[in-house]
């Protein structure tokens, strides 16, 4: 893609391989999506468990876990090749970010790109420094956009990032590009509904008529005018189905489609999309 740096090989998180059997959310052959357990009407307490045994919002147990290091050879991607920071619980929003460097291998455009935004020398830019970086190239994110990145690529709210999560989150963008002109076939520079369904599912997102269109109205700039989204905007939308698709299924093991959670687990998901 114009503009960016060539990604060095290998690199990336799989966005844009073809779906996998049975897109996340799609129904089960023999149970339609998010019906009830056999058994069990729907929004019925567990069975060992009366309603509200807890205070309401009361955590049954803590919910951040330690993060664990990725492997050395893992580092550039963040584990697993996904391109996102490793699942680690309802750790704190506001947790301190980490100091970092760049992986060996990093272009050096990106780096350059980076430390001339970090003008104080201080080995991290805030959201407006990065904003302005991105714009170099060519890309124009609204502040909320650059938050919603900053959340995924430090998962802290801090309105910081360093070099290493700069990186990722760099390559991450022209992986994202790359599928938006794939999928704005008539190129219009926006996507409309059918071809955002395409898109997601793509990425192995399989969403209900009804929840698309509220994301196209979401997301569309001009209220729901046009009932298409633009580039920053599609980044956004793919954050947040990919968000919170990744935190319900920490909670749904079982790939069932219905999942579990407390009312202060349940804040802590929703809340980072919602104020970034």
């Amino acid at each position: 893609m114009s503009g960016y740096p060539n990604q060095p090989p290998n690199y990336g998180y799989g966005y844009g391989a073809p779906p996998p059997s049975q897109p996340y959310g799609a129904p089960p052959a023999s149970q339609p999506y998010g019906a009830p357990p056999p058994s069990q009407s729907y929004g019925a307490p567990p069975p060992a468990q009366p309603y509200s045994a807890n205070p309401y919002g009361q955590p049954s147990a803590p919910y951040a876990t330690p993060y664990q290091k990725p492997p050395k050879d893992e580092s550039h991607s963040h584990g697993g090749g996904s391109g996102y920071p490793p699942p680690s619980g309802h750790a704190s929003p506001f947790a301190s970010l980490v100091p970092s460097v760049f992986p060996p291998g990093t272009d050096p455009n990106v780096i350059a790109c980076f430390q001339l935004a970090d003008q104080d020398g201080s080995g991290f830019i805030d959201d407006k420094e990065m904003q302005r970086a991105l714009s170099s190239y060519n890309q124009s994110f609204s502040l909320r956009t650059v938050h919603l990145l900053m959340f995924h690529f430090t998962n802290t709210s801090v309105k910081k990032i360093g070099p290493k999560e700069f990186t990722s989150l760099f390559y991450s963008l022209q992986n994202w590009r790359s599928i938006f002109e794939r999928f704005d076939k008539d190129r219009s520079g926006k996507i409309d509904s059918s071809e955002l369904r395409d898109a997601l599912l793509s990425l192995g997102y399989a969403v209900s008529p009804m929840v698309l269109d509220l994301l196209v109205s979401k997301f569309d700039k001009t209220g729901g005018k046009s009932k298409a989204i633009e580039y920053d905007n599609f980044i956004e939308c793919c954050l947040t189905v990919k968000g919170l698709t990744d935190k319900f299924k920490e909670k749904d093991t079982a790939y069932s489609g219905s999942a579990t959670f407390s009312y202060e687990s349940f804040m802590l998901t929703v809340l980072p999309f919602l104020i970034a």
